[in-house]
């Protein structure tokens, strides 16, 4: 058996309870079983658990972000070992039928060999683990765009766990001439050192007042009803939130397969591209429940992170 967060019902962060589930014995041929060592939470574990999308079926495990170290292997499993230090997000959003019950937030957890990648050696299990998610999710944004380099972008939510990878894939990764992006007061200085040439401070501006025009808008929290002004006309707009506010925008979904995140091995371990915990975090395993509360206040500064899963404290 092996600890881990279940919910028997839908609702509130409250229906999670530290619990105990078997361990999965019996692999897929292509599955990995891999010992967590940190998870990241998402926006969309705490939709599924209030059954507002893709329900799972309970018992449930939230989690989809995990890095960890993999303890054993199907017969298929070609290009991993046993030992091998990996990080993934273990869902495929794309075939909602066969999302997994049993999610990262347990000390072990079966993934398919597609889904994850070797963590880069110079990152630590926490900084691999809020990666996963956002960051195919941000690049996915940028291919439904057909982003160009040259061009323009403007980003809505830059300080968000998304928006912060956004900022910084658009400068060091696609080549983007000009990158704007929106936050609340206290994050202004903090998404500037993402690299972004301007920060617009949605407290104190409105869309409206924005006179420039950009050739991509990525929107990271659901505003592009309102965000779309910005945009040059015939301009894409990604939304990345479902369902999405507005019916003229591009709904950017994602595969979550490991290929995209060792494109990006050169960049994450030189330190061009940097994962960004939150200030509040990482959270201890057994307080998850505090966790989702400060995810779920959507005041976030990069990724909420679960460390010292049982086995190590």
């Amino acid at each position: 058996m092996q600890k881990a967060w279940v919910y028997e019902e839908y609702g509130p962060k409250e229906v999670l309870k530290l619990g105990e589930i078997p361990i999965p014995t019996t692999l897929e041929d292509d599955q990995l079983l891999v010992q967590v060592r940190a998870a990241a939470l998402n926006t969309i574990d705490s939709k599924r658990r209030q059954l507002a999308i893709f329900p799972s079926g309970l018992p449930a495990v939230p989690g989809c972000d995990m890095a960890g170290v993999v303890v054993g292997k199907g017969s298929r499993v070609a290009k991993l070992e046993v030992g091998d230090q990996v990080y993934g997000n273990i869902q495929n959003f794309n075939e909602p039928e066969k999302l997994k019950k049993l999610g990262t937030l347990a000390e072990y957890v079966a993934v398919e060999e597609q889904h994850v990648a070797l963590k880069p050696s110079q990152l630590s299990f926490e900084e691999a683990a809020s990666l996963p998610l956002a960051l195919q999710t941000a690049i996915e944004g940028f291919k439904n765009a057909k982003f160009k380099e040259g061009d323009s972008v403007f980003v809505v939510g830059g300080a968000g766990g998304v928006g912060t990878l956004v900022v910084q894939l658009a400068k060091q990764h696609f080549g983007a001439f000009k990158v704007v992006a929106t936050c609340s007061t206290s994050k202004v200085e903090f998404v500037k050192s993402l690299g972004a040439d301007m920060v617009v401070d949605y407290t104190t501006t409105k869309y409206q007042d924005i006179e420039e025009k950009f050739d991509f808008v990525y929107d990271t929290i659901g505003d592009s009803k309102n965000s779309i002004v910005v945009a040059k006309e015939e301009a894409p707009v990604v939304d990345i939130t479902w369902p999405p506010s507005n019916p003229k925008v591009i709904y950017s979904s994602l595969t979550g397969r490991g290929e995209s995140l060792e494109k990006l091995k050169s960049c994450l371990e030189s330190g061009k591209i940097k994962a960004m915990i939150d200030p509040s975090g990482p959270y201890h395993f057994k307080d998850v429940i505090s966790a989702f509360g400060h995810l779920e206040t959507g005041r976030a500064r990069g990724k909420v992170v679960v460390t010292s899963f049982p086995l190590f404290g």
